[in-house]
């Protein structure tokens, strides 16, 4: 009886080390293909971010003075609207 037992648990601990393994499998090549959907994602939105920089910097150079209104109204815009929240939280 001692002996089957042993075997038993032997048996058991193979299993355990078999399954175990097959996780470790499975978790680094959910890892690795999560790296490679990571960098591919970065490198999209780094390559987007390079090309709307140049068309903004050509828009800007073609119609300077145009940018300088948009700037200042988006700006004077901003201001009144965070100005506004002040006051009205110093009122509550």
């Amino acid at each position: 009886m001692r002996n089957e037992a042993g075997d038993i648990v032997q048996d058991q601990t193979e299993n355990l080390k078999e399954t175990a393994q097959e996780w470790k499998s499975k978790a680094r090549a959910a890892g690795t293909a999560a790296w490679d959907a990571t960098k591919t994602a970065y490198q999209q939105i780094q390559d987007k971010t390079v090309e709307c920089s140049k068309a903004t910097d050509l828009a800007i150079r073609e119609k300077p003075y145009t940018a300088l209104g948009i700037a200042l109204g988006a700006g004077l815009i901003l201001g009144v609207l965070l100005t506004g929240r002040s006051k009205d939280e110093e009122e509550d």
